[in-house]
């Protein structure tokens, strides 16, 4: 995969960290070729469910992590997080898409369908209504990212199960994906936990390994366009 001056790529995130988690070694590495990064963080948590002092930090978070890795434009739909069920399918899918057409990426990623949370099923069925391929300016590649403690916490075999088929080296940003991800204070947790810097950098030595690089990220391939 390669990352020219000037490519546009947009990473579709249910919550904020999760292009982070999911992507973002992947996302320096572009900004340092050259690519224009955009994200679009899904949700915002509301009361009761959520309070405010904590959403106003993660959103203070989620635009310092965004600055340190270079992200071109952060775009927030502020949906109401963990209750994308109850928002009518066609409003998610014309807020996503105003804002996808608005980006026009050249390489789009989004959740993968089977993750447990069921907001990153919905954000991932609302991203390939814009992803179709009826104009020129669809995205020419679709790559569905995994997040730790979502897309291995379903039933896969029963549910839809990741099975990579891409990937990208991260091997000279990993470091800096575990810097930007630190920046979420409010959502670090110790080892074991899946949310774990040791655990990220875990995932990333053996998605690595299974391509003979030292770290790398993996996606499943929805779409390519050659």
């Amino acid at each position: 995969m390669h990352f020219g001056p000037g490519t546009r790529i947009a990473v579709v995130a249910p919550h904020p960290d999760d292009d982070v988690l999911g992507c973002g070694g992947t996302m320096i590495r572009a900004v340092k070729a050259g690519a224009e990064v955009h994200v679009v963080v899904v949700t915002r948590g509301r009361p009761p469910l959520f309070d405010e002092g904590f959403v106003a930090q993660v959103r203070e978070e989620t635009l310092a992590s965004h600055a340190f890795m270079g992200v071109r434009q952060t775009h927030f739909l502020d949906l109401p997080a963990a209750a994308l069920d109850q928002v009518p399918r066609a409003t998610l899918n014309q807020a996503l898409a105003a804002t996808l057409d608005s980006i026009a990426p050249e390489l789009l990623f989004v959740p993968f369908v089977g993750d447990i949370h069921l907001d990153h099923q919905i954000v991932f069925s609302a991203a390939m209504v814009h992803a179709r391929p009826r104009s020129r300016r669809c995205p020419g590649a679709v790559l569905a990212y995994e997040t730790l403690s979502e897309t291995n916490w379903l039933a896969p075999g029963i549910t839809p199960g990741f099975q990579p088929n891409s990937f990208v080296d991260i091997s000279e940003t990993l470091d800096a994906k575990l810097e930007a991800f630190k920046i979420y204070s409010s959502q670090q947790k110790e080892s074991p936990d899946e949310r774990s810097l040791e655990t990220i950098r875990a995932l990333a030595v053996a998605r690595g390994a299974t391509v003979y690089r030292h770290a790398a990220e993996a996606f499943v391939a929805v779409r390519q366009i050659f």
